[in-house]
């Protein structure tokens, strides 16, 4: 039997404990309530004027947005950054990180047990004899914090909120690695059409070259026509080691994107191809319905979640902290005494501290964390506000660039036919050989701006897709091993609707 003063302490023990638990502990701190997402009802793009269309977009479309493009290699692409971007690991083990964080800020809710275990053997000389002391002990001890104040209820909510917004990151990170992979393919696939209308202006200066040497060797034009003609397709020719240059640094960077050695895509991208075209009819949306899909909204929105329940945390040290403690164990002076009840030792009781002598330290820590929590407060309205901005200029790019196309691509038929009757009039000494010149250069000026617009129309639309929050459906492609869902929490999926409340302090 349990001696009766052992008894008394565990009583008053649990007699603590459960006045706490019926009575409910006081959880200090404020209660987090999303911030207000304040969005206008409308974009102020006009859709008139070639732009995509503003209704409801198409979720599944857009999650893997560069399907639309029809181009296996873009696909492939993708999906190898995916599986091998070193940024998507980084992202991936900082959600793990998240997850691991969240067991442990768990865990302070439980007991401690620790097993000990201890022998001391001394023998001491006394009026020329020698003693010897022999103590021996094996036992528990157990130790349990209450949470009387919600610290640790605290802890958990923050560490909730940052394994979402891990969560969050890993799709943004997953949206921008999308973009920016398809970005630099148009940017190969821009570079190869610039040097091919390059070539081919080379192969007609040529030919015109060749044109005014021999009509100066028939009398018929003057070496200056044959040194204007050289001039001019020797201009044309140094245009092509720059675009080499170009593409072969945007080959690497597009290779270092996917996770693999600058060199490794030169074979795949070796063969010229043309600027992957999608079609122009992306269906935007309200701009709340645009917020809430971003995983960078939803990652800054967290982030106010964790500094609110911070500072809980940090409020909690305000008040006194209660812990219940015990032992079991057996002593005795000798090894073989251990197993008697006499060896029997227990002990136990509640305790609590609480600090006095620095209660202004911990204000003023308390007005640090307010002043973080104001701070992720402000970021999250930042990114609210560069979101819309991005959607805008996006929505402005597409329709504007695709009416520069048309205009453009009627400029270079014009441009061509104008070389053509150039000359013509040349040959038959009805125009001088500068008109020549003027229009050849004039083409490729415009022909060139014709395949940097089209890229442009692909590039714009592929922020489009960016700006919309576009690609986060790209972790269906990692291991299922290697990420799950959040916990949960406000913004923990692309569904959820922050509430249009500002955050309440206390």
């Amino acid at each position: 039997m349990c001696p009766a003063w052992f008894r008394r302490g565990w009583r008053a023990g649990f007699a603590a404990a459960a006045a706490t638990v019926l009575g409910g502990c006081a959880t200090v701190g404020p209660d987090y309530v999303p911030p207000e997402m304040r969005a206008p009802d409308v974009w102020s793009a006009p859709a008139d004027r070639g732009g995509p269309p503003l209704t409801t977009p198409d979720l599944d479309r857009l999650s893997s947005w560069w399907t639309a493009f029809d181009d296996p290699l873009l696909t492939s692409l993708v999906e190898r950054a995916v599986d091998g971007s070193l940024d998507v690991r980084t992202a991936l083990s900082r959600l793990r990180e998240a997850r691991a964080s969240l067991g442990v800020a768990e865990a302070d809710r439980l007991p401690v047990v620790d097993a000990t275990g201890s022998a001391n053997v001394s023998r001491v000389g006394v009026d020329g004899a020698s003693l010897l002391s022999e103590f021996y002990r094996v036992g528990l001890d157990a130790s349990w914090e209450i949470d009387l104040f919600g610290g640790i209820a605290r802890s958990v909510e923050a560490a909730v909120a940052d394994l979402d917004s891990r969560h969050a990151n890993l799709q943004d990170v997953l949206v921008t690695l999308a973009g920016d992979v398809a970005l630099e393919y148009v940017n190969v696939r821009s570079l190869q059409q610039r040097i091919a209308v390059a070539e081919a202006n080379i192969q007609a200066q040529e030919e015109t070259f060749d044109l005014t040497r021999f009509r100066a060797q028939a009398g018929l034009a003057s070496e200056l026509d044959v040194e204007q003609a050289l001039s001019n397709l020797e201009s044309t020719r140094a245009q092509i080691p720059a675009f080499r240059a170009e593409l072969s640094r945007t080959r690497h960077r597009l290779a270092v994107l996917v996770g693999e050695t600058p060199a490794a895509l030169n074979a795949d991208l070796a063969a010229i191809g043309p600027i992957p075209v999608a079609p122009l009819d992306v269906a935007v949306g309200v701009p709340a319905e645009t917020l809430r899909r971003r995983p960078d909204i939803r990652r800054a929105e967290r982030q106010i979640a964790v500094q609110s329940a911070l500072l809980g945390v940090t409020t909690a040290q305000l008040y006194p902290q209660l812990r219940l403690s015990g032992s079991i164990g057996l002593e005795a002076l000798a090894a073989s005494e251990l197993v008697s009840l006499d060896a029997l030792n227990l002990g136990g009781g509640p305790s609590f501290s609480w600090r006095l002598f620095d209660r202004g330290q911990i204000r003023r820590s308390i007005e640090v964390q307010t002043e973080l929590q104001e701070q992720s407060l402000i970021a999250y309205e930042a990114s609210v506000l560069a979101a819309l901005a991005e959607v805008e200029d996006t929505l402005v790019g597409v329709a504007e660039e695709q009416l520069r196309l048309e205009r453009l691509t009627s400029a270079a038929a014009a441009a061509g036919n104008a070389v053509e009757l150039s000359i013509l009039l040349y040959e038959a000494g009805l125009r001088d050989f500068s008109e020549v010149l003027v229009a050849q250069r004039s083409l490729l000026s415009i022909q060139d701006l014709v395949a940097v617009s089209e890229s442009e129309v692909t590039a714009n639309l592929i922020r489009l897709f960016k700006a919309l929050g576009g690609g986060w459906d790209a972790e269906a492609l990692l291991p299922a091993v290697a990420i799950e869902q959040p916990r949960g929490g406000e913004g923990s999926r692309p569904t959820d609707v922050p509430a249009a409340a500002r955050e309440s302090r206390r």
